[in-house]
């Protein structure tokens, strides 16, 4: 929920509100970011950037209006259009594998303001209940590998099945995903590509 306080501070350049927002959202902001950009330089000049805007427009807080959905917001732009740029750069965006504990970050993250959700926000739930939708099995070992961080071999011998069988799931259950969220999320299929690796 937004803080009418603190957005009054942050509308009035109050630099502490500013230093105690920047060390609240800074961890997330960075996690999010990590979704897309391997780079720690690069991301660090990113959430700069982001506070920067903020500083700069700040005369435009609205104090009835989440900061953070704001500030998510902007970010998200920034690394879409870096996103942009390399795929413009490359001819065919090569993005590395997130690891495991990113989609882990990714699944688990959870906004406070359901009010003013953002598209980003949006597109967690909809993985959320695109992932329970799966067939029994094939949820439980997508959970297990993707979710949970298990390796093929353990999910294999904890299920008793082969690691053929666990790959076959995990191939099907990103297959049965990526199908349903780029219905809902067209624009987002480079996201999508990245979140299902």
């Amino acid at each position: 929920m937004y803080d009418v306080e603190l957005n009054k501070s942050l509308k009035q350049g109050n630099p502490d509100a500013y230093s105690s927002l920047f060390k609240e959202l800074q961890p997330r902001m960075s996690g999010y970011c990590r979704l897309f950009i391997k780079e720690k330089d690069l991301i660090e000049d990113i959430i700069q950037d982001c506070f920067t805007h903020l500083w700069d427009k700040k005369e435009n807080i609205n104090i009835h209006k989440s900061i953070e959905s704001y500030l998510f917001v902007i970010l998200k732009n920034k690394c879409f259009k870096i996103l942009k740029e390399k795929q413009l750069l490359l001819d065919n965006v090569n993005v590395e594998e997130i690891p495991v504990n990113e989609l882990q970050y990714l699944y688990q993250l959870d906004f406070t303001d359901k009010k003013e959700r953002s598209i980003e926000e949006n597109l967690i739930t909809s993985l959320k209940e695109a992932i329970e939708e799966l067939p029994p099995k094939r949820k439980e070992v997508f959970i297990k590998s993707k979710i949970e961080g298990k390796k093929q071999k353990d999910i294999a011998e904890e299920l008793n099945i082969s690691i053929k069988a666990v790959e076959k799931h995990i191939s099907q259950a990103k297959e049965q995903l990526r199908s349903k969220l780029e219905k809902e999320y067209a624009m987002l299929s480079i996201v999508i590509a990245i979140l299902l690796q």
